[in-house]
């Protein structure tokens, strides 16, 4: 199979399922509307950087994985635990920001290295994917070249869709002031998300 052919559709897998609200783009949609765009950027290629090897270990772990139903269940909690977790902390930083956070979170690249590795649903959601596409025979990765294309392709997908949504937010405000309100909205909706998939995985048990 053509590699040309792995990059672009593990490309727009990435691309496309980065959308749904989540740690990574609520993080630099409030960036974008900030207008801090040399600091949207760094934090992209942070989030970048860390989807790589997160993807590859979802391809070295898929059949394993995919076969567990604790394993599945389990994801599901972590990811609400962490969803709220970092919620919280966001809402309190937004609050009150000592000069080391402050520090972490003009960096950009730091920040978003942190947060990508505490991304909860990154492994899962590339364990599904890659079992959906290899099911489907769109993918093959039999070689290596194979796999660092596809790799490659949801690297730069996740990477497109950040600063995608990085530079519509801050068109979106330059009508408007920066608002201190802003901070809070990435905390919300993390806390919101996290209690929605507690409840499915209660649910799931019931």
């Amino acid at each position: 199979m053509s590699l040309l052919i792995t990059f672009s559709i593990a490309f727009v897998f990435s691309f496309l399922g980065s959308i749904p609200p989540g740690t990574l783009n609520l993080t630099i949609l409030r960036l974008g509307m900030e207008r801090k765009m040399d600091v949207a950027f760094r934090f992209a290629l942070a989030a970048a950087l860390i989807e790589y090897p997160y993807a590859w270990i979802a391809l070295l772990f898929e059949d394993w994985i995919t076969s567990s139903t604790v394993i599945v269940n389990n994801f599901t909690l972590i990811s609400a635990l962490v969803m709220i977790t970092l919620g919280i902390i966001t809402l309190r930083s937004a609050t009150k920001i000592t000069t080391e956070a402050e520090v972490v979170r003009e960096s950009g690249f730091r920040k978003g290295i942190v947060l990508s590795i505490l991304n909860p649903l990154a492994m899962p959601f590339w364990i599904g994917i890659t079992a959906y596409l290899k099911s489907q025979t769109w993918i093959s990765l039999a070689t290596t070249g194979e796999i660092h294309s596809y790799l490659l392709g949801i690297s730069l997908g996740a990477f497109a869709l950040l600063m995608l949504v990085a530079y519509l937010a801050k068109r979106a405000s330059v009508a408007y002031s920066p608002n201190r309100k802003i901070k809070f909205i990435p905390g919300i909706v993390l806390i919101g998300l996290g209690v929605y998939a507690f409840v499915k995985y209660l649910i799931s048990f019931g």
